[in-house]
């Protein structure tokens, strides 16, 4: 994050909220994505709509990375994203990192009963009482964490 810059923070948020406003109003739906993926299988009877939220949250980055490259993660300088892997002093491997962590936010997505797009987007936005207590437990965690490993 050596490059933040607060106007394309604020446009990408005006844009979060808005979508999920307009799922919210004119699906009845809450623009959470571990809850939109999860209902997927079994097949559902709305996974239509599934399906394309989910395919242009793909197409919307790739659409915006052409359209403003230098707005990605490297910044104007173009540097490349890279997956922050594990402390090297810990010695495990990358790949078995990255698979622990993605079975850790699957579990507790489902025992929380929502992610952070779910909780912190949508759930505060309605005043959720188990959102706000959900959200301080992220930050909370996300801020162990940090101190922990030292990967910013």
């Amino acid at each position: 994050m050596d490059s933040f810059s607060p106007v394309p923070a604020l446009a990408g948020g005006l844009l979060i909220g808005l979508a999920s406003a307009l799922l919210w109003l004119g699906n009845g739906r809450i623009a959470g994505i571990s809850g939109i993926f999860g209902q997927l299988l079994p097949s559902s009877r709305d996974a239509i709509w599934r399906l394309v939220f989910l395919a242009s949250l793909v197409v919307g980055a790739l659409g915006a990375s052409w359209l403003f490259p230098a707005l990605g993660v490297g910044g104007a300088s173009g540097k490349p994203a890279e997956l922050a892997g594990p402390p090297s002093a810990w010695g495990i491997n990358p790949i078995l990192w990255i698979a622990v962590a993605g079975v850790l936010t699957g579990l507790g997505t489902r025992i929380g009963n929502g992610c952070t797009s779910g909780h912190g987007v949508c759930g505060i936005a309605r005043l959720s009482p188990r959102s706000f207590v959900a959200v301080g437990i992220f930050f909370g965690v996300a801020i162990l964490t940090v101190a922990v490993t030292g990967i910013v």
